[in-house]
């Protein structure tokens, strides 16, 4: 049998086969071929060919992907028009991997974000701090020790780590119990110890000066401190705030007391003799005998949105109110988040925020500001690299398994009562990222979001629904 070589197809003609495909919404199989178009007979006897510039094989991929595109809208059509919640009280923007956007619904309307307001933060302290940047613990002394003494008290001064733990609760901080990266507080009782230091004739006193001491925003939930959500915020913050955290999360009263109080147990365990009980201050001038960096920052990021860290999210705010506005205070840092943003380019209508984690339910975000925010970065980029991977890690260790979407989404989730949020990239069967940005209040019940983000998820995973580039193109000529 002999196959015809294919043949050129006129423009006009090659883009009614592309309106028919999507008018037709079905497989490309019921495109016809341009069989009868008048050419000059070929030689058989030859081989064929390259493909004409005019091909059909030229316009497949656009065909698959225009089609993909189509068929991917009329499956979140429905599921945004079921999400259990009011009309208008939801917003979902995709994009295609080539950057189109494939579906858009109240995407400028201003929504509870949840967690999701993470990624605004997280933009904001990357910009402005730097990946590569650390926040430093330091231990000081009015005056240097003498014969390894330290004649008075020994300062531990914080200086906005969220990451500062003890070895065992970093085994057990991460989602679902999971360890996690940390700051040694070990390390650094160890490089006091290395430092020659064998007796504190005074206490340990914990000096949390570097920003304000407002624990909780007061529009918050009380139910956020006592079930653990977060704990209270200080600049010297060790193991999350809490002195206890299993079975339940118990805050610590003074974290600066508690945090000297963590540093004199370790020491004593060490062999150093520290006289008083711990305290909190201000700490004098005097030398600097031991210091602890955090992680880089973009890792310090990353622990914050694999796994929605509150506590995190609400340091790196008043750190940036430390640097960069009038002071180490909740309402500083966020006029330095919005001035951020805005300085990115990036769009700030419909921004309101009153806490940088997300935990404030008068907290307002669009999808649009949550699509330019994950384009700002790239799937490649700091949050890209920082997101939690369904069925992998995080908070999305345990969703999505067993499905087509495990592996394959990586977002940023959001969760309050009536509220869900999940906002990243999906990787398409191709292997190239779509992004997309979902938010819903006023639910009904949780399952109502989680039910929405499994339709949402499992149409982004399949994309395209459309036949192969190679189903819909003509064969490839072959010798007789």
């Amino acid at each position: 049998m002999v196959r015809r070589r294919p043949i050129p197809v006129p423009l006009g003609l090659a883009l009614a086969v592309v309106t028919a495909a999507l008018a037709a919404g079905g497989p490309a199989a019921a495109v016809p071929a341009a069989a009868d178009t008048a050419y000059p007979a070929a030689d058989t006897a030859a081989v064929a060919p390259a493909t004409p510039v005019l091909s059909l094989r030229r316009v497949s991929d656009l065909v698959t992907a225009m089609v993909g595109d189509r068929r991917l809208a009329a499956q979140l059509g429905p599921a945004m028009n079921d999400t259990g919640g009011p009309p208008g009280q939801a917003c979902l923007s995709v994009r295609n991997p080539d950057g189109r956007t494939v579906f858009a619904r109240n995407t400028t309307v201003a929504l509870i974000p949840a967690s999701t307001m993470k990624l605004e933060t997280a933009t904001a302290a990357m910009a402005r701090l730097g990946s590569g940047s650390h926040l430093t613990t330091e231990v000081r002394a009015a005056a240097a020790p003498s014969g390894g003494t330290v004649a008075g008290d020994l300062w531990l001064v914080g200086g906005g780590d969220p990451l500062l733990a003890t070895n065992d609760f970093a085994q057990v901080a991460g989602y679902h119990g999971q360890p996690r990266l940390s700051s040694s507080m070990e390390a650094l009782a160890d490089r006091v110890v290395a430092a020659g230091i064998r007796r504190v004739d005074g206490r340990v006193v914990g000096d949390e000066s570097r920003y304000d001491t407002q624990r909780y925003v007061p529009s918050w939930n009380p139910s956020y401190a006592t079930l653990g959500e977060i704990g209270p915020q200080s600049a010297l913050t060790v193991n999350g705030g809490f002195v206890q955290w299993r079975p339940q999360a118990v805050p610590a009263p003074a974290p600066a007391t508690n945090a000297a109080a963590v540093l004199t147990t370790l020491l004593e365990a060490r062999g150093v003799t520290v006289a008083g009980e711990a305290g909190e201050g201000r700490s004098p001038p005097g030398p600097t005998l031991a210091t602890l960096d955090s992680p880089v920052m973009a890792d310090v990021v990353r622990v914050m949105l694999q796994e929605s860290d509150n506590l995190a999210a609400e340091l790196l705010v008043k750190e940036l109110g430390v640097r960069f506005g009038a002071s180490g205070t909740t309402m500083a840092g966020l006029a330095v988040v919005k001035d951020s943003l805005a300085s990115l380019a990036l769009p700030v209508e419909g921004l309101a925020s009153a806490d940088g984690s997300g935990l404030d339910r008068s907290d307002r975000l669009t999808c649009d500001s949550l699509q330019a925010t994950l384009a700002h970065s790239g799937e490649g980029g700091d949050l890209g690299r920082g997101m939690p991977v369904a069925g992998r890690d995080g908070t999305l260790a345990r969703r999505f398994t067993g499905t087509a979407a495990a592996g394959k989404i990586k977002a940023k989730t959001g969760s309050l009562q009536g509220v869900t949020g999940l906002s990243g990239w999906a990787t398409a069967r191709d292997g190239r990222p779509m992004q997309f940005a979902l938010l819903a209040n006023d639910l009904p019940r949780d399952a109502a979001g989680t039910a929405l983000q499994d339709r949402v998820v499992a149409a982004l995973a399949a994309w395209p629904q459309a036949p192969s580039p190679e189903e819909i193109s003509p064969l490839p000529a072959q010798p007789r």
